[in-house]
């Protein structure tokens, strides 16, 4: 067993609570210099960001700073941070509520029960944890008041006859959207829970009234903006900072915070690769994110918890973990299945990420918010697949946003969309088949059955929909086909911006560095009505930049020991006509 340094800090893999990272030796990227921002910006603040990027950190971090009872533990928390250096006004100085709708169990057929039972809970810890700043016997009369719209109603007004002041923190508020677009029926409970005299409108109404009173800043996060849109009219206070350039680099690490954290554990712990050859092997999993139109070109964003799946891994093991990608994030994009399936319109949703993956890119304007029952609209479809963190911020196209997939955490999660969809129109893939094909074309050369196999599976889903589907169909299903080969990570064209090769398998030598075969392929189109002599017109177009990209140093220094294969391969409308490889290298 490997010697461990007994201070090395731990790394805080899955961890929430800052009390318990600070005090408990872990690593924590410091994040504190965004508090005199929050403090500047207007004091009802709403930021919206995916899943697994530090929304939860964040908001505990901001609670332990402004708490009244964190006051004898400052130095010990931010001592050594931006902000115990730099203290404002405001620290410790507010009663702190907390509420995290997540814990919040059932469904829409029973919300009101959920929401009442978490508030409960809630509340009452308030009331005991403050019991010496609040008038006495407030939990009890609290208590005798019913649901949570009315316990909180009461519990503010205490709040401001004590003269105290409370920090309102809500985590994802939003956590319903999953629910309520799943199907028309929760559709149709939802749009009453949140307009005319709704529950939930009724206590954001409550919050609302409250910042006149006790409630002097709220912070309220969730992963996307469809229930802050239809709650407008009930807390219409609120400004979103989501989209704003100042707050870019709040969730999530930059790469220099990156870097930071391998330099530390690369003076404590056995490391097999130099910072920039790891930066190398994380940065197109998990890097890439831009959340302001104004800070494209600058600073990109890596997933952070996926950084700290990965480091954790790798110090643990020694070596790159096999899976790059956390199962829990698996699980957590299954979730935008029911959301873009609402009422289980498949073609007009299905269309945008068909031609996100076939083109590289879709343009739109993102939205701040939208109403749930217009989420089929392609601009708001876009804005949520922008804020669930499948979609960033590319630059401008024609004087609108350019949204691409970030990186390749995600384009696996795409490329596993679609072929579901696919399998749920009846067309089956066997996982066993496809996993001995995929093996076979890593390390014994074996491509020509692959693509038979992909071009058979186009051609049986194809014959069962009209025709009309075209080229951006077809590269799009190979895409996503290729995408499943744990072997490889496929680069298309739009990844390289040479121009050149449509997907180019890179060999993913860091986690099997025995492997011997590696591809570009040059994918053409034939529409049906064209001539036969113009496949042999593609084919000659295809050998000509397959040639060209080979050549060029990324793939040359990608392929590493394995054996670079040409592939040409052209199709004519659904049926596949040319599949042939050209010059051994």
């Amino acid at each position: 067993m490997e010697y461990i340094v007994p201070d090395r800090k731990r790394l805080p893999y899955g961890m929430m609570n800052f009390k318990d990272i600070r005090l408990d030796n872990y690593y924590y990227v410091d994040k504190t210099s965004y508090i005199p921002l929050i403090e500047q910006a207007n004091r009802f603040f709403f930021f919206i960001r995916p899943r697994r990027f530090g929304k939860s950190l964040t908001l505990s971090m901001l609670q332990h700073y402004y708490d009244v009872r964190t006051r004898d533990i400052f130095d010990d928390l931010y001592g050594d941070l931006y902000i115990g250096k730099h203290p404002t006004q405001d620290r410790n100085s507010y009663l702190v509520l907390y509420l995290n709708f997540s814990g919040i169990e059932g469904g829409l057929h029973n919300y009101r029960q959920g929401l009442d039972a978490h508030c409960q809970i809630c509340f009452d810890y308030f009331c005991d944890v403050y019991a010496d700043l609040l008038p006495q016997g407030i939990k009890e009369i609290l208590d005798t008041k019913d649901g949570a719209v009315n316990q909180f109603d009461y519990l503010y007004h205490e709040c401001e006859r004590a003269h105290q002041k409370i920090y309102l923190f809500i985590d994802e508020y939003d956590h319903f959207t999953n629910a309520i677009l799943s199907d028309a029926e929760s559709l149709h409970r939802y749009t009453e829970e949140t307009h005319k005299e709704g529950y939930l409108r009724a206590f954001f109404n409550k919050v609302k009234a409250g910042t006149y009173s006790s409630i002097k800043r709220c912070f309220i996060t969730g992963v996307s903006p469809v229930t802050m849109d239809d709650l407008t009219s009930g807390f219409n206070i609120g400004t979103n900072y989501s989209l704003s350039p100042e707050f870019n680099e709040m969730m999530g690490f930059t790469e220099s915070e990156v870097r930071e954290m391998l330099a530390y554990y690369s003076t404590n712990s056995p490391f097999r690769h130099t910072i920039d050859e790891l930066i190398e092997i994380m940065k197109p999993w998990y890097d890439n994110y831009c959340f302001a139109q104004e800070c494209y070109g600058e600073t990109t964003m890596y997933n952070s918890n996926m950084v700290l799946y990965f480091v954790y891994n790798y110090i643990r093991n020694g070596k790159v973990p096999r899976n790059m990608i956390e199962s829990n994030i698996r699980i957590d994009y299954e979730k935008l299945r029911m959301l873009i399936r609402k009422d289980k319109e498949f073609a007009h949703d299905a269309s945008i990420i068909q031609t996100l993956v076939s083109q590289g890119y879709i343009t739109g304007e993102l939205k701040d918010g939208f109403p749930a029952v217009s989420i089929a609209q392609p601009d708001n479809f876009v804005s949520l697949l922008y804020y669930f963190g499948m979609l960033t911020i590319s630059g401008v196209h024609k004087g609108k946003t350019k949204l691409t997939i970030p990186n390749q955490v995600v384009q696996e999660q795409l490329y596993t969309y679609l072929l579901n969809t696919y399998n749920e129109a009846d067309l089956s893939f066997s996982s066993y088949e496809k996993d001995e094909l995929a093996s076979k074309l890593a390390y014994d050369g074996k491509w020509k059955s692959y693509f038979d196999y992909i071009a058979d599976c186009l051609h049986r889903y194809a014959s069962q929909r009209d025709k009309q589907k075209g080229e951006f169909f077809v590269h799009g299903f190979t895409l996503a086909m290729t995408a499943q080969n744990r072997f490889y990570r496929p680069i298309s064209e739009a990844d390289t911006q040479e121009g050149y090769a449509d997907i180019f398998l890179c060999p993913m030598l860091e986690i099997y560095p025995d492997m011997e075969h590696s591809y570009i392929i040059e994918l053409k189109y034939a529409k049906y009505k064209d001539p036969d002599s113009r496949i042999e017109e593609l084919r000659l177009e295809a050998i000509a930049q397959a040639d060209r990209y080979a050549d060029t140093e990324k793939v040359k220094s990608a392929v590493g020991s394995t054996q670079l294969h040409k592939v040409v391969v052209v199709y004519k409308g659904m049926e596949m006509r040319v599949c042939e490889e050209i010059g051994l290298n």
